[in-house]
């Protein structure tokens, strides 16, 4: 088992100086999220040869926050792209996807947002996920990713005027929020995350990406399922509608929303049962294409 991982740039970082809940990320990221794994699927797994990948920690409001990060291995200052998770946290999937995008020449890094109240990913009891996740309010997620960004422009290897932002499920809600709090981030792929709170939504009052689509800093995509329970095509409808006033009034900005047809929510998590390979194949391209003509790549 590796017991030091090399930060990005700079010193080892020895786990055993990390508190427990800093070190349950780096011990799941060989495991998919207990509560969605399809013991049928055959999930993909890039390897990490040619790459700088593992743990890091930094500081963020008064807690040592630990992440997954992968990038090129050589010289060379990187595109950015933050990677949020689905409500599972920080797991072998959304290690891979870093490594997917380290591949493609990115500098990717995944906060695990969830780690201070506990890991997520180990769990099968949906209450028990809910306890977790919900811990994690906007103002503390908001605040992650601020740090995230500081930490960023603290490294040799990553070009902090390119940052992008990429997240699944919760981490797609996540996507939209960002970019409308960080003018540093240039451009936003959210996959399927809720637009609007439910009527049984409990947990902090606060703002969802409805409320804040006049104010994206930055251009998102959003890259949908045709048929999701936990999002209606009235919400998506809304979104675009909320986007389609804002260039109306004169913005230039071209966010927007499509939707994938015969698709089920989660249609990208490839070790999951509503995989659908085409959707998450044309979604990471035009993520790829996206980021690439708004100025993250």
């Amino acid at each position: 088992m590796i017991t030091t991982l090399p930060k990005p740039d700079g010193p080892t970082h020895d786990l055993a100086r990390l508190s427990r809940r800093a070190v349950l990320p780096a011990l799941a990221l060989s495991t998919y999220a207990a509560a969605a794994h399809d013991a049928d699927a055959a999930p993909i797994i890039t390897p990490d040869e040619g790459l700088v990948t593992g743990m890091v920690s930094y500081p963020s409001q008064e807690f040592t926050l630990p992440a997954f990060h992968a990038r090129p291995a050589g010289r060379g200052r990187f595109p950015v792209v933050i990677v949020v998770s689905e409500v599972f946290g920080l797991h072998a999937y959304i290690a891979d996807v870093c490594r997917r995008l380290a591949r493609e020449g990115y500098y990717a890094v995944a906060p695990s947002f969830f780690a201070r109240a506990g890991d997520p990913s180990a769990l099968t009891d949906w209450d028990a996920i809910r306890a977790i996740v919900n811990t994690a309010t906007n103002a503390q997620v908001m605040g992650d990713i601020e740090a995230t960004l500081a930490f960023l422009a603290r490294q040799r290897s990553a070009d902090s005027t390119r940052v992008g932002i990429t997240g699944f499920c919760w981490g797609g809600a996540v996507t939209w929020m960002a970019s409308a709090r960080f003018p540093a981030i240039k451009a936003g792929v959210a996959w399927y995350g809720r637009l609007r709170t439910r009527p049984d939504q409990a947990g902090e009052p606060r703002e969802w990406p409805l409320d804040v689509a006049a104010r994206l800093n930055g251009p998102v995509l959003g890259l949908y399922a045709s048929t999701d329970s936990g999002i209606p095509q009235a919400d998506v409808d809304a979104m675009n509608a909320a986007l389609d006033a804002r260039r109306a009034a004169g913005s230039t900005d071209p966010s927007t929303i499509m939707v994938f047809a015969d698709t089920q929510h989660g249609f990208h998590a490839d070790y999951r049962t509503q995989y659908a390979p085409r959707a998450a194949q044309e979604g990471w391209a035009r993520m790829l294409s996206w980021f690439g003509r708004h100025g993250v790549g």
